[in-house]
This record gives structure tokens, sequence and C-alpha cells, in this order.
């Protein structure tokens, strides 16, 4: 006796009861590897701003300006460290005391925490994911579109930015169901 003779009628048998394999999706992998990226990027900067709060940053900030490296860029960029902004940005690192350094941490530590939750739900395919991942870019597209028309000078950087969250908006919700859709797997009745 074969063992289809064996399988009740109706039932599959049990190749034909795996669940289908989830189609690949190469925007989506580039979508999930934009964000993990973001969140590791985010967890750097928020290693480095702790590591900062105990240092002499005034001292470190003229140490780096003396550098050899750092004096051939501005001189070859005709930029003076005498100027407003290098002057202004001395005085707001002087005024840094290591409880704004910390909450500064802290901040940055909480940023990281979305780009690498949806990454990683995203990789797995959970729809709230996919969810949190729309509504997180969503979020940045008109402050993105703000700083961009309110600048006076262009940014490719921040068009590129903007572009990119409206795509991964578009894609994600008008792909949703294809990419996100769970088979609900009913329990196999009790074999004979």
């Amino acid at each position: 006796m074969s063992s289809e003779e064996k399988t009740p009628v109706g039932i599959p048998a049990m190749e034909e009861a795996e669940p289908p394999l989830k189609k690949r999706a190469p925007t989506l992998y580039a979508i999930i590897i934009f964000k993990l990226v973001k969140g590791v990027l985010c967890l750097a900067l928020t290693a480095i701003i702790y590591s900062e709060a105990d240092n002499n940053r005034p001292e470190d900030y003229e140490k780096f300006l003396e550098s050899p490296a750092v004096k051939f860029v501005m001189e070859h960029l005709r930029i003076h460290p005498e100027n407003k902004f290098f002057t202004g940005l001395a005085e707001k690192i002087a005024n840094l005391t290591d409880a704004k350094v910390h909450r500064a941490a802290l901040g940055a530590l909480l940023l990281s925490l979305f780009p690498l939750t949806e990454g990683i739900g995203l990789l797995y395919r959970v729809g709230w994911a996919g969810w949190l991942a729309i509504g997180e870019s969503a979020f940045f597209v008109p402050i993105e579109v703000y700083t961009l028309v309110s600048r006076p000078v262009f940014s490719w950087f921040i068009f590129l930015v903007t572009v990119s969250n409206v795509l991964i908006v578009w894609y994600l919700y008008a792909f949703r169901a294809v990419l996100f859709h769970h088979h609900h797997h009913h329990p196999r009745p009790p074999s004979a």
C-alpha cells in the first residue's frame, strides 16, 4: 500500500502541506540593508558620543584644529579657523557638559533602535515592521522637503535621502500584501 493510499481524501500528503517559500524581493533586501546600516551607524555614533563624555572637549577640539591633516585641508580650501563658524563651534563645545553628552548618546541610541527594529522585522517579513518602516520614512519626507526648499544652496544629499524615503514608502505600501502575506497554517489532523 503506497503512502497516497494511506492519506485520507481531501488531506494533502506531507510533501504538499509544507508552506510555499516566499518570493525573492531584491528591493526589500536593499531596504533591509539600508535600515540595518543606518542602525549600526547610529550605534557607532552612540559609542563615539558616549566615549567623549569624560574627555576635555575644548582641548580635543584645539588639537583637532592643530593636526597637520586638518591644517592642510583648511589651507587648500582657504578656510580660516578663526572665522565665525569655527569660533561659534568652539564656544558650543566649551559649553557642553557631561550630562548633555550623555543625553546626546541616549538620543543616538534611541535613534538607532528604529532602523534596527525595522531592518530585522523586514528581514523576517513581519507586517508591523513594514508599517513601522512606512511610518518612519513618511514622517521624514515633509521635513526633508522643507529643508530642501528653505536652504539657500541646493543639497544633493538631502534630495537623494528624500527620494529614497519616498521610494521606500511607495514600495512597502504598494507591495505590502505580497511582501508580508502570512500563510495561516492549519493544524494537521491526527494521522489514522
